[in-house]
C-alpha cells in the first residue's frame, strides 16, 4: 500500500545512503511547496470584490508574490522547527494566515477598508459591529475552496509527508527562521520599496489608499502597516528648525471679551448627497430641507478628509489636533483641547457609543478632554436597548452646555461624536418609512439610500432643535458642525454605482464626491457682537487638519504658537491631505509649486516637532 512505501514513513533506521537522501528531499521540497501554496492561496482574498485581474498582477509582478509568500514559507519553517511535525505545522500556519486573510477579504467587502496592523488593537470593536451590523458572513466560492485546499494540503502531509528532524536540526530551522525575520524586517519597513518598487497600478486607481494597499497583495502591506502606527520624523527633519520657527511665534491668550462657549459636533456619516451631479429620481428638498435652511444662516463649505466611508477617527483628531498625518497615540499629545483647557475652558464632551472604539476613553484624555461621555458611564441610562440616536444625544449635548452655564459658568469647550448614521444601512427594508427614491433603482439601492438620507434628514432636524435652544442664549455661542466621512453605500459601491455618482478620484469631481463633506459654523447674536462677526455665507474647502485654523480666524483668534504657524501654511495651502492632494492657487493638485512645496516641508517639520513635545 502507499502508505508502507519508505518515502511515506516515518523517518527511521532503514533509511541508509540514497534512500535517506531522498527522503528528507522529499520531506523539504514538500513542505517548500505546502508554503509557497498557502501564501498563493492568501493572495486570492487580498484584492476582495475587486476586479480578478488583480490576482493575475500579483504574479506579473514577481516582487510582490516573493514578499507575499515569503512570509509564510518563515511561518511554516518555525513552526516545523518547534512542532516537528509537518501536517501541525501547516495547520497552524493556515490558521493564522488564512484567518488574517479571511479577516482583510471580509474587511474589504463590507467597508472598501483592508485589515492593518493597528486594526489588531480594535478587535472587540470590530467584532460588535459585526454583531450588530448584520452582515452576510455566508461563505462563498472562494472561501470554501480555501477550507478544501487547507484540509486537503494537512490530511496530504499527514499521511505523506512523515518527516520528524532531529533535536538539533530542529533548532537550526527555528534559528534560520529568527534570522530571515530579522534580516527582512527592514525589507518589509522600506517606504521606498512600498511606494516605488512594488507599483501595481494597472488595474486600480492609484489615488484610493485601499486600492493602492490590495495592489501589493496583503501580507507584505499588512507587515509594512506595522511601521504606520507610530510617527516617524519626516524626510530632512530639522528640530532645531522646527523649535526655533514655533518660537519666532508669541503665544497668544484669547482675550476675555472674545471668549465664547463653543460647541462642536462631527456627524457620522454626514454628507450633503444634493450636490452630486447629475443624480435624478431622488427627492433631495425632503432629505436636506431642513439642513440647507440651517446652511443659509451659517458659515459653511467643504471639508476634505482623508477618508471615505470608514475611519472616524482620522477626521476628529485631525479636527482636535490640526495633525494631517495622524499615529496611535499613546501619551499626552499636544492639541486644541489642551489650548482651551489652558484658557480656562471647561472641556468635555460626549460619544454615545462604547469607550473602546478607537481607544476613544484613553485617547481622548491624551488630547487634552479629561471628561467623556460615553454608552458606559452616561448614554447606557438614557438609551438602554439601543445606541443613543441624535435626539438623545443633541438634548445631552444642550444639558451639559446648560451645566456648565448654570454651575462652573465659565467658557465652555464641547467636542462630540454622533454615532446615528452608522453603517450599513439595511437593504430589505426601510426603517424608518420615509422613500426618498422615486423607484427607478433597485429595491437594494433605493432601501440604502432611502435608509440612509432619513437618518440624515432626522438628524438635520435634531440639530435644528439645538439651533433653536441656543439662539435663545444670552450667552455667546458657537457651533461648529461637519461630517467625517462619505457614507458606506453597498459592497463594492454598488449604490453609488447604480446613482451615477463619480468616485474617479484622478478627476476632480470624483476627488471631491469621495472625499468631501460639509462643515458648518453657526453662531448666536450674542456671539455674532461679540466677535463682530456675521458667521455667514460660504467658506473656502478646507481639510480635516485645517478646519480649527479657519474657526480661529472667523472668532478673530490668535491662539497659541502651533495655531499661528499653521494658519500662515493653511493660507497657502488651505487643503491639505495624507493621500497626497491638495489645493493652492484655488485649483486641485497633485504637484505643488516651489512654494508650496516649502510649505508642506514646514508644516511636516512642525507636526512632528509639536506632536512629540507635550507642552502643557
Amino acid at each position: 500500500m502507499l502508505k508502507d512505501f519508505w518515502l511515506f514513513q516515518r523517518p527511521n533506521s532503514t533509511l541508509q545512503g540514497r534512500k535517506q537522501v531522498w527522503y528528507w528531499v522529499w520531506n523539504a521540497l514538500m513542505m517548500l511547496l505546502a508554503g509557497v501554496s498557502l501564501g498563493f492561496l492568501s493572495l486570492l482574498y487580498a484584492y476582495g470584490n475587486y476586479a480578478t485581474a488583480m490576482m493575475r498582477s500579483y504574479l506579473e509582478h514577481p516582487l510582490i508574490a516573493f514578499l507575499n509568500i515569503a512570509p509564510v514559507v518563515v511561518l511554516l519553517l518555525i513552526l516545523y522547527g518547534l512542532l516537528g511535525r509537518p501536517w501541525l505545522s501547516f495547520l497552524i500556519s493556515s490558521v493564522v494566515v488564512w484567518g488574517f486573510s479571511l479577516a482583510n477579504y471580509y474587511k474589504l467587502r463590507f467597508r472598501d477598508d483592508p485589515l492593518m496592523f493597528e486594526d489588531l488593537k480594535y478587535i472587540r470593536e470590530a467584532g460588535s459591529i459585526t454583531q450588530t451590523a448584520d452582515y452576510d458572513l455566508t461563505p462563498d466560492k472562494r472561501i470554501w475552496l480555501g477550507l478544501i485546499c487547507i484540509a486537503v494540503g494537512t490530511l496530504f502531509l499527514f499521511f505523506l509527508v512523515r518527516g520528524v528532524p532531529r533535536r538539533r536540526v530542529r533548532i537550526g530551522m527555528i534559528a534560520v527562521g529568527i534570522l530571515l525575520c530579522a534580516a527582512g524586517a527592514g525589507v518589509y519597513a522600506d517606504d521606498d520599496l512600498y511606494d516605488n518598487k512594488t507599483e501595481n497600478f494597472d488595474y486600480i486607481n492609484r489615488w484610493s489608499s485601499t486600492q493602492l494597499y490590495l495592489s501589493k497583495g496583503f501580507i507584505y502591506p499588512f507587515l509594512h502597516s506595522i511601521t504606520v502606527g507610530s510617527i516617524e520624523p519626516p524626510e530632512g527633519y530639522d528640530a532645531d528648525a522646527a523649535r526655533e520657527l514655533l518660537a519666532s511665534y508669541a503665544d497668544a491668550d484669547l482675550p476675555e471679551e472674545r471668549k465664547v462657549d463653543l460647541l462642536t459636533i462631527q456627524l457620522e456619516a454626514f454628507a450633503d448627497f444634493s450636490r452630486f451631479a447629475g443624480v435624478e429620481g431622488v427627492d433631495w428638498e425632503s432629505a436636506y430641507g431642513t439642513y440647507h435652511a440651517l446652511e443659509s444662516e451659517s458659515y459653511t463649505g467643504n471639508l476634505i478628509t482623508n477618508i471615505f466611508a470608514g475611519g472616524t477617527v482620522d477626521t476628529e483628531r485631525a479636527f482636535l489636533t490640526g495633525y494631517t498625518d495622524l499615529w496611535n497615540f499613546r501619551t499626552n499629545t499636544n492639541s486644541y483641547g489642551w489650548y482651551f483647557g489652558s484658557q480656562g475652558y471647561t472641556v468635555e464632551g460626549s460619544h454615545p457609543s462604547y469607550d473602546w472604539f478607537y481607544n476613544r476613553r484613553n485617547v481622548n484624555g491624551y488630547l487634552g478632554i479629561p471628561t467623556y461621555y460615553f454608552l458606559e458611564n452616561r448614554y447606557s441610562e438614557l438609551s438602554p436597548v439601543t445606541i443613543a440616536p441624535d435626539s438623545i444625544l443633541f438634548q445631552e449635548i444642550y444639558n451639559l452646555y446648560a451645566a456648565n452655564r448654570d454651575g462652573a459658568g465659565g467658557p465652555y469647550f464641547s467636542f462630540n461624536v454622533t454615532y446615528q448614521g452608522h453603517g450599513p444601512y439595511d437593504t430589505e427594508e426601510v426603517w424608518r418609512g420615509d422613500h426618498y427614491t422615486d423607484g427607478r433603482y433597485s429595491t437594494e439601492t433605493a432601501n440604502i439610500v432611502d435608509n440612509y438620507l432619513g437618518s440624515v434628514a432626522d438628524t438635520a432636524e435634531q440639530l435644528a432643535a439645538l439651533v433653536d435652544r441656543l439662539r435663545q442664549e444670552e450667552r455667546p455661542v458657537v457651533l461648529v458642525v461637519f461630517g467625517d466621512h462619505k457614507p458606506w453605500l453597498g459592497y463594492s459601491n454598488s449604490a453609488y454605482q447604480e446613482l451615477g455618482v463619480n468616485l474617479d478620484t484622478a478627476t476632480e469631481e470624483g476627488f471631491y464626491n469621495y472625499y468631501s463633506t460639509r462643515y458648518l459654523i453657526w453662531a448666536n447674536d450674542a456671539a455674532k457682537e461679540a466677535l463682530g462677526e456675521d458667521f455667514v455665507g460660504e467658506g473656502p474647502d478646507v481639510s480635516s487638519c485645517f478646519l480649527m485654523n479657519l474657526l480661529f480666524d472667523l472668532c478673530g483668534w490668535q491662539g497659541n504658537a502651533w495655531a499661528q504657524a499653521t494658519t500662515d501654511i493653511w493660507e497657502q495651502i488651505p487643503v491639505l491631505t495624507s493621500v497626497g492632494r491638495y489645493v493652492q492657487h484655488g485649483a486641485l493638485t497633485a504637484e505643488l509649486d516651489e512654494a508650496g512645496k516649502k510649505a508642506l516641508t514646514t508644516y511636516q517639520n512642525l507636526e512632528y516637532y509639536y506632536g512629540t513635545h507635550f507642552q502643557y
